[in-house]
């Protein structure tokens, strides 16, 4: 597919041989208040519908910020997690088809939007923050507390605004609250090899400009740089 120059672009299923070391996350993360982490989230997720609403089927071929994939790639994906999610809230994340990626069929706004109300429903209904959610994708070998699991959909889906709102060209600015919690959620995201395997939505860290904003510094750490540029119609 037609892409601008790699200091650039994300290739989210690639090496990236000019990534650096992030700053090293804080030695411990303090545990947010439940009711307010699923609050923030369902506004990172509600973020994510507003700007996939405004997405047209001449759209979908687009390049994204993750090189690898299209525009009906990405939304394919985000649709995928929303329902893999859905599930270990309701402790059936273990079963693989709910995290299988289908095609987006007639209307995809529509699919998207269905799959983040699902998402929102099911963590509103989540009782503890050491509720056990498997994450077959991250590993089988254990489950994550729901306050962990839930912090990593949050930063997934700010991001992924990002990734939307870059592609249409449109302004994304998620609200203080919302980029202060992300913000050492991203910086916790192991900077390993994992992001270098095939279909790793974040790629190695990047530095960070010396005054970069917060959102700016979030990118970055999960190896998206900010200046990606608005693709070409």
């Amino acid at each position: 597919m037609p892409m601008n120059s790699a200091a650039q672009s994300t290739p989210c299923a690639a090496p990236d041989a000019g990534a650096v070391d992030a700053p090293a996350p804080p030695a411990t993360t303090p545990r947010p208040d439940l009711a307010h982490l699923i609050s923030l989230h369902a506004r990172a997720v509600r973020d994510s519908v507003t700007l996939v609403r405004r997405v047209t089927p001449d759209d979908l071929p687009r390049p994204t910020p993750c090189s690898a994939w299209t525009l009906a790639d990405l939304l394919a994906h985000m649709t995928a997690q929303h329902h893999g999610f859905a599930a270990a809230a309701r402790g059936d994340g273990r079963d693989p088809a709910h995290w299988a990626v289908h095609p987006l069929g007639a209307d995809p706004v529509a699919r998207y939007a269905a799959a983040a109300d699902d998402v929102m429903a099911a963590f509103a209904a989540v009782g503890t923050p050491d509720q056990p959610f498997a994450l077959p994708e991250f590993t089988t070998a254990r489950t994550f507390p729901a306050h962990r699991a839930i912090g990593f959909h949050l930063i997934d889906y700010l991001v992924h605004s990002w990734d939307v709102a870059r592609t249409l060209g449109l302004d994304y600015a998620p609200g203080p609250a919302l980029v202060e919690a992300a913000l050492p959620i991203a910086y916790a995201v192991p900077d390993d090899d994992s992001r270098r395997t095939p279909g790793s939505a974040f790629r190695p860290a990047l530095a960070a400009a010396p005054n970069a904003r917060p959102l700016e510094q979030i990118l970055t750490a999960l190896g998206r740089s900010p200046d990606w540029p608005t693709p070409l119609p």
